[in-house]
């Protein structure tokens, strides 16, 4: 029986939020000027009690869109109606660990960003540089840049004979992975003939619709969808980072349990007891109290790559100038990605002495997955010799501690994510606790957090710089316009 059917288990690998350093009483700022207290802006008893009846009603209209692709929600039903798909995966999972050394992933966005935040948690931090006797798959690489120096480096490195690639766009028409995708057919026919593609070539894409699709059709390529409803940024737990996961011998089944407990756990009634709504309910009333900028900062290597991840999740999906309504808001919270210790002597002095415009988040790690203990030496030197007799364990989680209560004393707002250890089961929580915390923000703030018009523009601009038909007026404004910015480069 999987460890995550046993309830004592699961139990036990609970995600924990903390987020008494935000409130009133726990920021020390009581004795402090009135002004010095505004500056901080610690959430009040007064300030939850206000909001609850907002936060029921978030919580209906979530609940009515809950699993509905016309309103992008069918993110929640993942953990749950993907048996088949995760049959046909571990399939082709195999096969391509039978056949290849090397996985080359293109995609950009949340086509990339969870593939390399899962892989960097759960398997082991030099992944790639492990004897293959001693990895759980082919060396992966996700390919999320166009960089032309980066695609001639890969080249370098990847034999091509015994490389799959996963192309991933739902569109099928996104043009960073489309000239990827160029490139490899290019690559695998001129090298290997034309049937190697069908070989070598797997589409992750829309069911019908789209470029890819009809590529995927024209070549006989495998083809996985991604299914309606789930935007690229809440797409991890499809296809899109399920094949890739699997291929590199992640539990793919235990990270899809760890979300569905997580499901559960939000769907408690009371919502003052729900991690997900009083941790979107938390980032709404910091973001009122002028806290325009969130720090996203795990303590753990394994997790260092999910800071890229939620900055996507966070930035895209409430990062609007519209109301749901058609007002101009322009509202959202900006991330940004840090990595304790490290961050500890490049970024922390900002955040303790700087503005009082953040909220730091924590991710914390109960049991580190190993244990390595500091030896003795240098008796003579008392402020070295202390660390003998400790381990690397209790000095990094020591640090994580001492940085929270310093920043809670300078009156800067910050909150704690703890996962017990990391595994698939809790890393599927974590990324399930923040699409819902991201959720229940949105709808707070009155926004859709699930479009991104902001986007589009640059897509656009590209289309028409590049002579893509269609968008030949936006050429002609862009000539103008560069023409005319030309008098103004030094």
């Amino acid at each position: 029986m999987p460890r995550y059917n046993n309830s004592q288990w699961k139990q036990s690998m609970k995600l924990k939020y903390d987020f008494n350093n935000m409130l009133e009483g726990k920021v020390d700022v009581a004795s402090q000027h009135p002004s010095f207290q505004k500056k901080v802006g610690a959430i009040t008893r007064e300030d939850l009690e206000k909001a609850m009846p907002a936060l029921e009603k978030a919580r209906r209209s979530i609940a009515r869109k809950w699993g509905r692709p016309s309103k992008m929600m069918a993110w929640a039903k993942l953990p749950y109606n993907q048996k088949t798909v995760v049959k046909d995966i571990l399939a082709a999972a195999q096969s391509i660990r039978r056949n290849f050394t090397h996985l080359v992933v293109f995609g950009i966005g949340g086509s990339a960003l969870g593939p390399i935040a899962v892989q960097q948690a759960l398997n082991h931090l030099r992944y790639n540089e492990l004897p293959d006797d001693k990895r759980g798959g082919p060396k992966l690489y996700v390919e999320d840049n166009v960089d032309p120096e980066r695609m001639a480096a890969l080249l370098d490195v990847v034999e091509l004979d015994k490389t799959c690639f996963i192309i991933i766009t739902k569109s099928g028409g996104t043009s960073e992975t489309m000239a990827q995708t160029l490139i490899a057919f290019d690559l695998l026919k001129r090298t290997l003939g034309e049937g190697a593609i069908a070989r070598q070539v797997i589409a992750v894409t829309d069911k019908a619709k789209g470029n890819l699709a009809k590529i995927a059709a024209e070549y006989g390529l495998k083809k996985f969808v991604v299914p309606d409803g789930v935007g690229g940024r809440f797409s991890e737990l499809c296809p899109v980072g399920l094949l890739p996961a699997a291929v590199c011998g992640i539990d793919i089944e235990e990270l899809l349990a760890g979300a569905a407990y997580m499901d559960e756990l939000c769907r408690e009634e009371d919502l003052t007891k729900n991690l997900g709504y009083m941790a979107g309910l938390i980032s709404y009333l910091s973001m009122k109290k002028g806290k325009n900028i969130q720090v996203f900062i795990p303590y753990s290597d394994a997790l260092k790559y999910m800071s890229d991840w939620f900055a996507q999740l966070w930035a895209e999906s409430l990062g609007k100038k519209y109301s749901l309504r058609g007002k101009v808001v322009h509202t959202g919270q900006t991330p940004v990605k840090a990595l304790g210790v490290t961050d500890q002597h490049s970024q922390v002095q900002l955040y303790a002495e700087g503005p009082f415009d953040k909220v730091i988040t924590f991710l914390g790690v109960g049991d580190y997955r190993t244990t390595y203990a500091i030896p003795g030496g240098f008796d003579d030197m008392p402020s070295v010799s202390f660390l003998s007799g400790h381990t690397l364990n209790e000095l990094i989680q020591s640090e994580q501690y001492a940085t929270e209560m310093s920043l809670t004393h300078a009156g800067k707002l910050n909150q704690t994510i703890t996962l017990p250890e990391v595994n698939a089961f809790t890393l599927g929580q974590l990324m399930f606790f923040q699409q819902v915390q991201t959720t229940v923000c949105g709808e707070l703030l009155g926004i859709d957090a699930f479009d991104q018009p902001g986007v589009e523009e640059g897509k656009i601009n590209t289309y028409a710089l590049l002579g893509r038909p269609g968008f030949e007026e936006e050429k002609k404004a862009l000539d103008a316009q560069q023409k005319k910015e030309a008098q103004y480069i030094l």
